[in-house]
């Protein structure tokens, strides 16, 4: 059997968002879906209530949450196969956890404070930058379906596992594949002395991008495949390309072994600006 698609929710308008993404992508996959609800305990006491009381309630409002979004995702989805999990912890520890056996772990972009409290709270950050395996973090309201995907590619060995995803990606959903390679001007670009070698970086920076898919295209070899080349700092052109896609996909070069650090800036400012779902594939090797 597949490894499964593992959704966090809590209830929140943004949770039912991921549920609603990750039974789609597990159809897709053909993969069962695992619904897992993280019960974390106050490290204090609770006014007027038992750590009894408490732990029933917690329990309660687990069993509540769950049974909603198996049902939605049951009636998003009737053909996959679903199962729901309560796991005692922290979130961002239970989530980085699942991703151990996963396809890849759906999260929303704003819980209710069991999350994620912003698009990049703690536990985004801690599950982007340490999950082996792809983590999507989707915004809730509803969006077109466009039909693209993008990719951001440069010519480190960081970004195959985000191209192989979405390579992936753009298979299972019959979509065009945009891989979007941005580079920076030199700080003295536009001193006279340098012009005459503009074309030459141009030329030099989509050799690279058509070097870095040969292999890519001759694995699909039915994929649509944009070149988008352009002079830009990564983040923006990323975050521009994800006005008319459905996905947006992104390697990790973080190195760190705290917070954000782990999450390299690229990703990390892709996550804040996109529109959409973003898609965090972080490398072994980071």
């Amino acid at each position: 059997m597949p490894d499964p698609v593992v959704v966090g929710t809590d209830g929140s308008a943004a949770g039912s968002a991921a549920v609603e993404w990750a039974a789609d992508d597990a159809a897709r996959m053909r993969a069962p879906l695992r619904v897992v609800f993280a019960a974390d305990r106050p490290p204090y006491d609770i006014p007027r209530l038992s750590a009894q009381e408490w732990g029933d309630a917690l329990t309660r409002n687990a069993e509540r949450v769950l049974a909603e979004a198996e049902a939605l995702a049951r009636k998003r989805q009737p053909e996959i196969k679903v199962t729901t999990r309560v796991i005692e912890g922290a979130p961002a520890v239970v989530l980085r956890e699942q991703a151990e056996s996963a396809a890849e772990v759906v999260i929303g972009s704003r819980g209710l404070g069991g999350f994620a409290g912003a698009v990049l709270g703690s536990v985004s950050v801690h599950v982007a930058g340490h999950a082996r395996g792809p983590v999507v973090v989707v915004h809730s309201g509803a969006r077109e379906t466009y039909g693209e995907i993008v990719v951001g590619i440069d010519d480190s060995p960081q970004c195959d596992p985000a191209l192989a995803y979405a390579f992936e990606q753009a298979a299972l959903r019959g979509a065009r594949l945009r891989a979007v390679h941005a580079w920076q001007l030199p700080v003295h670009a536009y001193a006279p002395e340098l012009l005459s070698d503009m074309e030459e970086i141009r030329r030099a920076r989509r050799r690279v991008v058509a070097d870095k898919l040969a292999s890519w295209r001759q694995t699909y070899p039915k994929a649509t495949v944009v070149e988008d080349v352009r002079p830009a700092h990564p983040v923006e052109a990323l975050s521009a390309a994800s006005e008319q896609a459905d996905l947006v996909v992104v390697g990790s070069h973080g190195r760190g072994a705290l917070g954000s650090l782990a999450l390299g800036s690229v990703s990390r400012g892709v996550l804040h600006h996109a529109r959409g779902a973003v898609a965090v594939v972080r490398s072994p090797r980071a």
